[in-house]
């Protein structure tokens, strides 16, 4: 088995190359917008409980939904193809960017913050100067929980007409071609391995640098 999938990477190598670049655009799209609305929806609840509530629960709610289920309800709203793709995908993974964010945000020391105001520091300076700084750490685990959990997404999606390497999967699914079904999962798998071994070693140069934590994992 495993002979015969190198034999078709090999063979239909174009393809498998054009399924994976896709699938890296997608994910790539769909990082961007969840980084993007996660952080700012993170900041907005820290400043309103009401509204972090609101959120949290959603995105909970949004969570427990089937992403074959949720793909299928969004196709009959706005059709087949990428859009329905990205929506479904952004709103999976908004839960735990906006839950890092928040948490993170919430979690950093009073005394610091009042430290900072009564040396006549922005709100604004207080923000991007000490809070999200000593936040990011945190911040950036849901990132790379987020980036995993998009890429493994993206493979749904393919399904209904967004492209990427879940094209190879249904493609095999279809036609009773199991090589070309584990081909196209093992290239996902590989994409959110490698992916997450970078992410790793980025978040800890990012606790070394704004926590102070050594290379042992202590301070």
């Amino acid at each position: 088995m495993f002979l015969r999938i190198l034999q078709l990477y090999q063979a239909r190598s174009l393809f498998f190359w054009e399924l994976f670049v896709q699938h890296v655009m997608i994910t790539l799209l769909c990082v961007s917008l969840i980084t993007l609305i996660g952080l700012i929806l993170g900041i907005l609840m820290t400043r309103n409980p009401l509204l972090a509530t609101l959120v949290l629960r959603i995105t909970s709610f949004l969570y427990t939904i089937p992403s074959i289920a949720l793909f299928g309800i969004l196709v009959s709203i706005s059709g087949i193809g990428l859009k329905s793709a990205v929506i479904a995908i952004v709103l999976y993974g908004l839960l735990p960017m906006v839950r890092s964010t928040y948490t993170g945000l919430r979690q950093v020391p009073s005394e610091v913050l009042e430290a900072a105001e009564a040396m006549g520091t922005t709100g604004w300076q207080l923000l991007w100067g000490i809070r999200f700084p000593l936040a990011l750490p945190v911040i950036f685990n849901g990132f790379r929980t987020m980036v995993v959990m998009t890429i493994a997404l993206g493979g749904i999606a393919s399904f209904i007409g967004a492209g990427g390497m879940g094209r190879a999967i249904w493609r095999g699914i279809s036609t009773n071609f199991p090589e070309m079904t584990i081909a196209g999962s093992l290239l996902i798998a590989l994409l959110a391995i490698v992916s997450d071994l970078l992410l790793e070693m980025l978040e800890r140069v990012l606790r070394i640098r704004f926590l102070g934590e050594e290379e042992n994992g202590h301070a």
